[in-house]
């Protein structure tokens, strides 16, 4: 459920439809400033919202520049440009040595795991995976983008797989670790 509501912003604008890509940005937008508040009011630290406030920025922008010009060339690469903030928001976290997902997985584990070398690498590795799902997914819209078709079902199931695969890698992963580390308690 924690990705669900991480993701929460960009779900949103991408079911809004194409010709109202502002009204998308716009509720994009509030979404993200909803969660970051209420995940703020329960006493969530920043360092937990990396995604939603990375998300907060990049819709604020884009309603900004959709409002501005909702026939503007951004349009048709929005989906690209969304993949792309996101890649560049879960590489940066990878950099600076705070992987997104730390946050998302500290949501569900026991403090005492939290500084353990095996939890950090754990998400590490998918903070990786996700990252290169996102520039995958990214370089595939721009190429549908650049080809006309920036609003087609090719777009669609591109947009579907950048965050279904690396969930089903996420979930299958951790089940992996788990269970490793169960054998190795015994």
């Amino acid at each position: 459920m924690s990705y669900l509501r991480t993701f929460l912003p960009w779900i949103v604008f991408a079911v809004f439809p194409s010709g109202d890509w502002q009204w998308g940005a716009l509720a994009a937008l509030l979404v993200a400033v909803a969660i970051i508040a209420k995940e703020k009011q329960s006493g969530t630290g920043f360092d937990a919202l990396i995604i939603e406030s990375g998300s907060a920025v990049f819709f604020a922008v884009l309603a900004a520049v959709a409002f501005a010009d909702p026939h503007s060339g951004v349009h048709d690469y929005s989906a690209a440009l969304s993949s792309g903030t996101l890649a560049v928001i879960a590489g940066v976290s990878l950099a600076i040595g705070r992987p997104f997902t730390l946050g998302i997985a500290k949501r569900s584990t026991p403090p005492e795991f939290w500084g353990l070398k095996p939890f950090i690498r754990t998400n590490v590795v998918i903070t990786a995976v996700w990252t290169a799902a996102f520039v995958a997914t990214a370089v595939a819209l721009a190429l549908v983008a650049h080809a006309g078709h920036a609003h087609s079902t090719a777009a669609t199931v591109i947009q579907i797989a950048g965050f279904a695969v690396p969930m089903v890698f996420t979930v299958r992963y951790v089940a992996h670790v788990q269970a490793k580390a169960g054998q190795v308690a015994r």
